[in-house]
């Protein structure tokens, strides 16, 4: 942003009088900081508040209306860091970052950008007015109504506008397959899922900061950085409950399981890993036990085999893009998924997990999934992908 001009004495004292619900004359710098001082103590009450469901203190510090949304939320921390303050007459708006961390799931806080509006009272003293995401930045499950928990052995269900029943659901769902995941994967993660349950499609983009439009008909994605540091919070299961509602039995059970291996290969997964393993590993888990067969599980590639069009090569990354074409996409998702059931076929589904670690370990991209091949299958890239081609159209072909 540009620098102010140089100012005209004549307009200092107009300027003077603009800023005096904020600050005095004669001190600008000494006095914003004596503001932000201020504004910074009537948050960190009304963040005691929120940890000790004290909805009496809230209200003293502005606003109660977020109160009941995010009571149910159970918080082990909850903060503000403010880092601006912008005077607006009598009142202000401000910049700050909100931290928190829920009991029992997340090992680091999560962070989110706000923008607050700020009044004062008539003896001079601030209030919340009106707490929002920041411009650009996604929305909390809280700032789209009033959140439902439900709690089960291995989840945290966080729901808006949706029944507790419906909430359990999911929550036994996760319950199947946080155990089938470890059966395969193993044990070495948190066993934990945290689901976030908006009310419609709107809100699950809403929580991911992205238009609609990207995940109309996905059912649900999962959050979290790659690589498991251990410095960030667990990931987040977000539903759309639109398109899940439109599954049967195996296929909601599929997106769980899915969702859920993301979870516990988190820490393995890296900038080294592509998508065709990630995405193809977390679906060979999903189908794994359902007794579906590959033209089942793969209609869409299925179709293309069938056709004629065999790919020539494993789905690149960007095959796996959020675009108009559903198709292409979901050739993407069953060629990966074929390519992890090849090598659990025929290598041992002990090897396909040591695989899988093996390309998350490289140091990056190049070369990753090339040695993975050579050091736990035995085998080179060029050989992988003939051997993928002809497996699917024993698979899949007539």
């Amino acid at each position: 942003m540009a620098g102010h001009g140089r100012a005209w004495r004549s307009a200092a004292a107009g300027l003077c009088l603009l800023l005096l619900p904020l600050a005095g004359c004669g001190g600008g710098q000494s006095s914003t900081g004596t503001a932000m001082a201020a504004v910074q103590q009537v948050l960190d009450r009304r963040a005691a508040a929120v940890l000790g469901h004290d909805e009496k203190a809230y209200a003293e510090t502005g606003t109660r209306s977020s109160y009941a949304d995010l009571r149910a939320v159970p918080l082990a921390d909850w903060s503000y860091r403010l880092t601006a303050l912008h005077p607006d007459g009598a009142g202000a708006t401000a910049d700050a970052q909100l931290s928190y961390r829920i009991q029992g799931y997340d090992k680091a806080p999560v962070t989110a950008d706000r923008t607050l509006t700020l009044s004062r009272t008539a003896d001079g003293q601030w209030y919340v007015t009106y707490d929002k995401p920041a411009k650009k930045s996604a929305q909390q499950l809280w700032d789209q109504g009033k959140v439902t928990a439900v709690r089960s052995t291995h989840a945290l269900v966080l729901g808006v506008g949706q029944s507790g029943a419906t909430l359990r659901g999911y929550a036994r769902l996760a319950d199947t397959a946080v155990p089938e995941v470890s059966k395969v994967w193993g044990t070495d993660w948190t066993r934990r899922v945290v689901l976030l349950v908006p009310g419609s499609l709107n809100g699950m983009a809403g929580l991911l900061g992205a238009p609609a439009s990207n995940y109309r008909g996905i059912a649900a994605v999962t959050t979290g950085e790659a690589g498991g540091s251990g410095q960030t919070p667990a990931d987040r299961v977000i539903l759309n409950p639109e398109a899940y509602a439109g599954l049967g039995s195996v296929g909601r059970q599929v997106v769980l399981t899915h969702e859920t291996t993301h979870v516990a290969t988190r820490a393995h997964t890296t900038a080294a890993t592509p998508l065709w393993l990630s995405e193809g590993y977390a679906d060979w888990i999903g189908y794994r036990d359902t007794g579906r067969t590959p033209t089942e599980a793969a209609p869409e590639l299925a179709r293309a085999v069938e056709a004629g069009d065999l790919p020539e090569n494993l789905p690149a990354d960007q095959d796996f893009g959020f675009t108009d074409d559903p198709t292409k996409l979901a050739e993407a998702y069953e060629g990966g998924w074929l390519a992890c059931r090849m090598i659990a076929g025929h290598w041992g589904e002990e090897k396909l997990g040591a695989f899988y670690r093996a390309v998350g370990a490289h140091r990056e991209r190049a070369g990753a999934v090339e040695d993975a091949l050579k050091t736990e299958l035995g085998t080179t890239l060029p050989d992988f992908t003939a051997r993928w081609r002809d497996y699917l159209t024993a698979q899949l072909g007539d």
